[in-house]
């Protein structure tokens, strides 16, 4: 148990949590448009740099490409403590259809604050910024640093995490702050996409005996995809991380896609494909199950012919997995339970063990680094009306600052 000292710390730090200028953060970060790869995402990064500078961090940019960056918000300590990163991303999913809200509003209506991305994951941003700035007022001396590192581009696979830690970027231990519901996750799936290609034989519709559909073949592909399994899934818990899913199918004339003459049979189709593996597959262990699984197919149908290859744009983003007796963990489940009042789920959560997160990168490049997954929203996640709950915006700022004691005080 903390002593006294550390306990009126501890509840000094709490007292600073401020709703309303949280709440205000976050509005300013979801009504500046932040889509991957955009102007957008530079002049939030930008303007993330501007604030935590007037909260009292140093702050550092990270260029990955023109008016692209990184924005690392560091509290130095006196060098002799464990130092923290919260992470969390700034760049967001599209608005689809089916919005009632202005998804760059920033809305406040019962209870909820909405907008595009609030949920993944500026809620999170907002939250950890608000921590540090309540560590800052508190006057708080540390002993180790913080680092809230937001970064951009981890839609397209985690670019911005990944140039991070490969820069050098560390510290001992992380919270990565994706939508779990303040749930800590220990366990998630590792992202794989990649392309399928089914090459056919094009001829007029009048001598369709004499063609193949690559349209019609993909139609076996597709149903094969959905019976195959995995192989090097060591454990029942990594067996159900597996997962593909057919996102996108476009067929035609020729590799261009030709589809203005529907009288001919199309010779060319292509599919994208989303799936997940476990810390015990690889993506060259996951291709190679879908390759044996189409040449099982294309022995019942010799006029199958296929290619498949990985998604030569996004970043690999590992699986990741830490166990619940690290102490970093434990110390992190009574934090929770301290300000929440009832104790976390914790473990391989369901269904957010099925994420790709930039915990994954960390881990990766920086084996020694210990952390976990938490972070406010999920329930309302990546959907027309995104939204968060205010009261566990607030309580993620009030677990990310005692964390910040903890570690780092």
């Amino acid at each position: 148990m903390p002593d006294d000292s550390a306990t009126k710390t501890r509840e000094r730090v709490l007292a600073a949590v401020d709703e309303k200028r949280l709440v205000e953060t976050l509005q300013r970060m979801v009504r500046q448009p932040s889509y991957p790869q955009t102007a957008g995402e530079g002049e939030l990064a930008s303007f993330l740099g501007d604030l935590l500078r007037d909260r009292g961090l140093d702050v550092e940019l990270q260029e990955l490409s023109p008016g692209r960056y990184n924005t690392l918000g560091w509290l130095r300590g006196t060098g002799d403590g464990a130092s923290l990163m919260l992470n969390g991303h700034i760049d967001t999913n599209p608005a689809g259809e089916g919005w009632t809200k202005d998804p760059f509003g920033g809305d406040v209506e019962d209870g909820f604050l909405y907008g595009i991305g609030v949920s993944n994951m500026k809620a999170a941003d907002a939250a950890m910024i608000e921590a540090a700035t309540a560590v800052v007022q508190s006057g708080v001396d540390l002993r180790g640093d913080l680092c809230v590192a937001l970064v951009c581009g981890e839609i397209l696979g985690g670019q911005g995490s990944a140039h991070m830690m490969r820069a050098g970027t560390r510290t001992d231990h992380f919270i990565v702050g994706e939508p779990t519901e303040l749930s800590i996750l220990t366990l998630h799936a590792g992202p794989i996409e990649f392309w399928i290609n089914v090459i056919g034989r094009m001829r007029h519709m009048t001598r369709v005996e004499e063609s193949v559909s690559a349209i019609d073949k993909m139609y076996k592909v597709i149903e094969r995809l959905k019976t195959m399994t995995f192989s090097h899934a060591e454990d029942p818990r990594y067996a159900s991380l597996n997962q593909l899913l057919v996102g996108a199918i476009r067929g035609g004339m020729t590799r261009e896609y030709v589809d203005w003459q529907p009288s001919m049979v199309p010779d060319f189709c292509t599919i994208k494909v989303a799936g997940r593996i476990a810390p015990t597959q690889t993506n060259e262990s996951a291709v190679a199950d879908v390759v044996n699984a189409l040449e099982e197919l294309r022995a019942e149908d010799p006029d199958l012919e296929f290619e498949v290859t990985l998604n030569p744009v996004k970043e690999f983003m590992a699986p990741f997995e830490v166990s619940l007796d690290e102490p970093f963990v434990r110390r992190l489940i009574q934090t929770h339970q301290e300000v929440t009042g009832v104790p976390p789920v914790a473990g391989d959560v369901a269904p957010y063990r099925i994420y790709g997160t930039d915990a994954g990168h960390i881990v990766r490049h920086a084996p020694g680094m210990i952390g976990v997954v938490c972070g406010p929203g999920g329930k309302y996640n990546t959907m027309p009306d995104e939204r968060v709950e205010i009261t566990e915006l607030v309580d993620a700022a009030k677990i990310y600052a005692l964390s910040i004691l903890d570690v780092c005080a």
